[in-house]
């Protein structure tokens, strides 16, 4: 790799104060404090399944609840990962993963395509996960397609456990991500689209 696909992103709010590093190709070490649990606990599935080492701190006004938190923090992460790809030039571009977990099964799909859009279908079975409110796993997706500059496709086909329908889209995520992110050295320096341009 001659360039280092890595990225620092700061996002200062009244609400929220972020930071965000990364890098694209890592071994999927992740320093986490969202002060959400298991908010930590789905990020770290990112960067475990998607090989991206990460490290993510942020502050929010948890007092009110978890959503600016949670958002934000999904805006700063697309911020950072549009930064470490730059130009896209051999990117493999689009990933897929379908990942189980018991009863559970999630499908996930991505595109760097230069166009924002998620169409999530995910009927969670409980409200809350821990201190996690499953409304939010949208909101986190949103705000990463919304400044990653990526078209998502995030699927739970099975599950009735709140936490394993959220954990294998988390993890599907991840390995989507790594699939789409990696170089393919049959079109190194090629921008993948017969645009020209991503």
């Amino acid at each position: 790799m001659s360039t280092p696909r890595t990225a620092q992103v700061s996002r200062n709010t009244k609400e929220t104060q972020i930071s965000v590093a990364l890098n694209l190709d890592g071994t999927g070490e992740a320093r986490l404090n969202t002060g959400i649990g298991f908010f930590d606990h789905m990020l770290d599935q990112i960067a475990r399944h998607g090989l991206i080492d990460l490290d993510i701190q942020a502050q929010g006004d948890l007092h009110i609840d978890g959503h600016h938190t949670v958002e934000d923090v999904g805006i700063t992460l697309g911020l950072a990962v549009a930064q470490a790809v730059g130009d896209k030039k051999g990117l493999t571009r689009y990933g897929h993963s379908y990942v189980p977990l018991d009863e559970a099964l999630s499908r996930v799909v991505v595109d760097f395509s230069g166009r924002p859009g998620l169409v999530m279908d995910v009927k969670f079975t409980a409200g809350s996960i821990g201190a996690f409110d499953t409304q939010l796993a949208f909101e986190f997706f949103q705000g990463f397609v919304n400044h990653a500059g990526v078209s998502l496709h995030v699927d739970n086909l099975k599950g009735h456990n709140a936490h394993h329908q959220c954990e294998t889209i988390f993890k599907a995520f991840g390995r989507a991500l790594r699939m789409a992110l990696t170089l393919d050295p049959r079109s190194a320096g090629v921008i993948p689209s017969t645009k020209g341009t991503l």
